[in-house]
């Protein structure tokens, strides 16, 4: 049975080749969207609906709260159960997203350090005491590859990062291995990639959908469903944007404007994080993206 990887940046039409693929080869799909795991964020992350997914089963969709928090060995153990289930059943999983981390995670064994309390305290302290900015200007000395990858709106991921840093005295991403994957040797990994300036017109396009489709009204319903209660859903692009609206830091057009300029940066972080993954199998814009990934998957039967 086969795993497949579909990566890339936010907006590059990962979703639909993913149903395209499943649908020929009687797959089913696994979310790898950190956000995408969270029940009620749906405008905001471009989920698809349970009308599009062409009844094709998918997992990792909708299972946690949005004021519960995830972590990534949290996700590798639960990603990992449900490939091994959907190969039991002798079918072929793809794995769809662009966490990178969440995605390595998968692949490839991690070998992060239990936390220390001393440390994470002392962090911690310099979080409240002078602020987000400095410790990630620190991550960005001691690892650059961590800066790329982290939401640099996520504190606890960027304290994480430091944490391991300072107990191993490594680079945090030396923690992630860039050989030949050791958990599974033959999956076939696909990029996304597209022109920058048409995936930046793609990227403003889809918040103003967002918008059109109550995205407002989704975020003032997840307030009250408890998302300023977890750390780690009400950091999404958009969603962070417009909690700052509901709480009067921000005008509507101001949240707007700064939600696309936000995922904008995220889409560049994106792209540097895959491009270092020599394994991956690059499909562009101009190339039929399905027939190229089939040709590519029949010529590696």
């Amino acid at each position: 049975m086969k795993l497949i990887v579909i990566c890339g940046a936010t907006a590059t039409g990962k979703s639909d080749l993913a149903i395209a693929l499943a649908s020929e080869l009687n797959a089913e799909i696994i979310n790898a969207d950190s956000m995408q795991i969270y029940k009620g964020m749906d405008i905001g992350t471009a989920k698809l609906p349970v009308s599009e997914r062409a009844g094709i089963a998918h997992h990792m969709l909708d299972v946690l709260e949005v004021n519960q928090d995830s972590t990534v060995a949290w996700y590798q153990e639960q990603a990992r159960a449900a490939i091994s289930d959907i190969h039991a059943r002798g079918k072929d999983a793809i794995v769809v997203g662009g966490t990178g981390l969440y995605i390595k995670s998968i692949l490839d064994e991690l070998n992060f350090p239990d936390t220390d309390p001393v440390v994470r305290a002392s962090l911690e302290l310099e979080l409240a005491t002078i602020g987000l900015n400095p410790l990630i200007e620190r991550l960005e000395k001691l690892d650059p590859a961590a800066a790329i990858a982290i939401d640099r709106a996520n504190s606890r991921r960027v304290i994480r990062a430091l944490e391991v840093i300072a107990i191993t005295g490594k680079p945090f991403t030396a923690n992630l291995p860039r050989e030949a994957s050791t958990r599974y040797p033959d999956a076939v990994q696909f990029g996304l990639v597209m022109d920058r300036d048409q995936l930046g017109e793609r990227i403003s396009e889809r918040v103003d959908r967002m918008w059109e489709m109550g995205f407002v009204e989704e975020v003032k319903k997840l307030i009250n469903d408890g998302i300023t209660k977890g750390r780690t859903a009400q950091l999404a692009l958009g969603y962070s944007q417009l909690i700052a609206m509901q709480n009067g830091l921000w005008s509507e057009e101001e949240a707007k404007e700064d939600t696309k300029r936000a995922t904008r940066q995220y889409a560049r972080r994106q792209e540097t994080w895959f491009s270092r993954d020599e394994r991956i199998t690059w499909i562009s814009q101009a190339q039929p993206r399905f027939e190229t990934a089939m040709q590519h998957l029949e010529k590696i039967n």
